[in-house]
Order: structure tokens, then C-alpha cells, then sequence
């Protein structure tokens, strides 16, 4: 049985926690069954099976990552948004979360990295 994320805020530590432990299953648990995660970049992954599938692949690599501070959590009533500027400074991260029957929280949407637009001239 995994911790369960009883502040929006604990999703970002649980990803951390897991991903780095090599845990695709773990990974997977922290979205509601028919999330979108917008990843990889420009592609879209749905669903809670097909996110374990995609965590897999990229743990094989051994990936390590590194905890970010998170900014406010916005909350309006079972939902809020939760987001972290990145380490290396590029873009933001954003995730849409929702509280559970049993007061967890899951992300429902989540957007790893956002990157500039070009300039337009």
C-alpha cells in the first residue's frame, strides 16, 4: 500500500520519492484512473495504465530527480493547482489535482514542462 498525498503538495514529494526508487507502479498511483499527462513533449499520455507503461521506460533509464519547491497551491473546493519552477530554469511544471472520496489528492491533468514560445516578429 503507497502513502497517500493528503496535501496537495505531497504529490510533488511522492513523484520525487518514487521515481527516483525506480517505482513505475508508484508513479502511477499519484494520478486519478483517466489523467492526461501532457508528456513526452507535444505528445499526450491518458490513463493511469498508460502512465505506468510510460514511467516505466523512462525509470529504466535510472533517471534522478532532484526535489523543487513548489509554489502556492491554488484550491477551490476538490480541486486545485499545484506547479514548481524547474531546476534548470526552463518553462514551469503545472498539475490540475483532485481530493478523493477519502481526502487524498490526485493529479487529474499534469503538464511537466511548459516551454517559451519563439518571438514573434
Amino acid at each position: 500500500m503507497y502513502e497517500k498525498a493528503m496535501r496537495p503538495e505531497d504529490l510533488t514529494r511522492l513523484f520525487v520519492e518514487r521515481s527516483n526508487a525506480g517505482d513505475a507502479a508508484g508513479v502511477a498511483a499519484l494520478y486519478e484512473e483517466d489523467a492526461v499527462l501532457a508528456y513526452p513533449p507535444g505528445e499526450r499520455t491518458v490513463g493511469r495504465e498508460a502512465i505506468r507503461a510510460l514511467w516505466e521506460k523512462v525509470l529504466a533509464d535510472r533517471p534522478r530527480f532532484e526535489p523543487e519547491p513548489s509554489l502556492p497551491t491554488l484550491v477551490s473546493g476538490d480541486i486545485a493547482l499545484t506547479s514548481t519552477p524547474p531546476r534548470d530554469g526552463a518553462g514551469a511544471r503545472a498539475q490540475v489535482v483532485r481530493r478523493q472520496a477519502d481526502g487524498s489528492w490526485l493529479r487529474v491533468l499534469d503538464q511537466p514542462e511548459f516551454v517559451r514560445p519563439p518571438l514573434q516578429t
